[in-house]
């Protein structure tokens, strides 16, 4: 299990409005800096050869995100264009966004249509020198041809050219919630905001599940914020697909009611990945694993939110992952009967044995019976105001929304991911 350390950080320095991805060899081939979740520093460059051609996959809006107008956007774009396609010569980029593995991250928006933020995706495929490094790519690109969730992203476009992929979706001006913790006091969150942010991640889980999708990748830096303080799951490629079966199932209360259960409750897989602190113990014995490590990460997420670091931590990675299997979850001494709810959740999502983990039988429909989540209107959360913050200065302003930072900041944080 291989991982490199970040290099030091470095303070960002803004960057030129880039009229053509053809210019960006000349604008991002000096070791470009810019602030990530976890302060990193990348170099980043890419080149689209002047002559080179870009082909575009067509896609319709899905009921959720009908109403985007970026989608009308798009639409008057493609009109003018002699194919009836959008190409990449018609992006303006306007700086990156981070980096990873495989991809790096840019803010764009359409050429004479200046409210229309996007984030593309550009994937290097001659950097993929293994089957198995490509394989997350097109498990990218299924799952985001898949989606249609206000709490997951768009894909508006796909675009080719060359030897890149490149995927046009949501743009997430607020940063992400790893950003977010590391501004707080403490680095937790209020027990609001944390109840907020994980009903949120929990309907996200709950559709991909329900796609027979297999996350393996949740993590503070995965959860985005869109501009009205929702959020956005983001990082598909730890992905893996099994078949599930929906079915209505009488409910735990004996009163005759049927609840909706679809759940891959058959998945299974081998692979070593994700994040190091947030790996199941099954994924750390390496005998397989299934759908529970979605709840297992889950757990994880919540102590994280709450306590401001993750619970199985250790001085090395190597004595965390021993932590992860033969430690039990411990909680710092606090009187707050108010987090009792809170603890006991955790407790039932971090069980060792993940056939007796909450959420592996019937998944989020488990889950958000749990007294943690009494009160959750699921149905109207999507509608619901993102409660405030405290410290920092983060807070709710006039416009109904903080903001983060300036900038999005998504990135992969290598210090933390790994795939074998």
């Amino acid at each position: 299990m291989e991982d490199q350390e970040p290099p030091p950080s470095s303070s960002p320095s803004p960057l030129p409005y880039i009229s053509d991805l053809s210019d960006l060899d000349h604008s991002f081939t000096s070791s470009t800096t810019f602030t990530s979740s976890s302060s990193a520093r990348s170099s980043l460059s890419l080149s689209f050869p002047l002559s080179s051609s870009s082909t575009s996959l067509s896609l319709s809006p899905h009921p959720h995100s009908s109403s985007n107008p970026l989608w009308s956007s798009l639409r008057a774009t493609t009109s003018l264009s002699p194919d009836n396609q959008l190409h990449l010569h018609h992006l303006h980029l306007i700086r990156p966004l981070g980096s990873g593995d495989l991809a790096r991250v840019f803010h764009c928006r359409l050429r004479h249509f200046p409210n229309s933020d996007f984030a593309l995706k550009v994937i290097d495929l001659d950097s993929s020198s293994s089957k198995p490094r490509l394989s997350h790519v097109q498990t990218e690109s299924l799952v985001l041809s898949s989606l249609d969730h206000p709490f997951l992203p768009t894909l508006f476009a796909r675009l080719d050219a060359s030897h890149f992929s490149c995927f046009l979706i949501d743009y997430c001006p607020s940063g992400d919630l790893h950003s977010l913790l590391r501004r707080l006091p403490l680095h937790r969150l209020h027990l609001p905001s944390a109840r907020f942010f994980s009903s949120e991640v929990l309907l996200a889980l709950e559709y991909l599940h329900s796609l027979g999708f297999v996350y393996r990748d949740l993590k503070p830096e995965n959860v985005l914020l869109r501009a009205d303080g929702h959020i956005m799951l983001s990082d598909f490629d730890l992905c893996f697909h099994s078949p599930v079966q929906p079915q209505l199932l009488p409910t735990d209360n004996n009163n005759n009611e049927l609840e909706f259960v679809a759940e891959p409750d058959t998945a299974f897989s081998t692979a070593c990945v994700g994040t190091h602190e947030y790996l199941a113990p099954e994924i750390v014995s390496g005998g397989g694993h299934g759908n529970g490590v979605d709840w297992w990460a889950f757990g994880v997420f919540l102590y994280e939110m709450f306590y401001g670091r993750t619970p199985f931590k250790g001085r090395t990675k190597e004595e965390t992952l021993r932590n992860i299997v033969g430690k039990e979850v411990s909680f710092p001494e606090e009187k707050k009967e108010e987090m009792a709810p809170a603890r006991d959740l955790i407790m039932r999502l971090l069980v060792k044995d993940p056939k007796m983990r909450l959420g592996c039988r019937r998944g989020a429909a488990d889950i958000k019976k749990h007294p943690f989540f009494h009160g959750v209107k699921w149905a109207l959360i999507r509608s619901s105001p993102p409660p405030e913050h405290g410290g920092d200065g983060v807070g709710r302003k006039k416009s109904g929304w903080w903001r983060v930072s300036r900038w999005f900041r998504k990135k992969i944080s290598k210090s933390r991911r790994f795939m074998v």
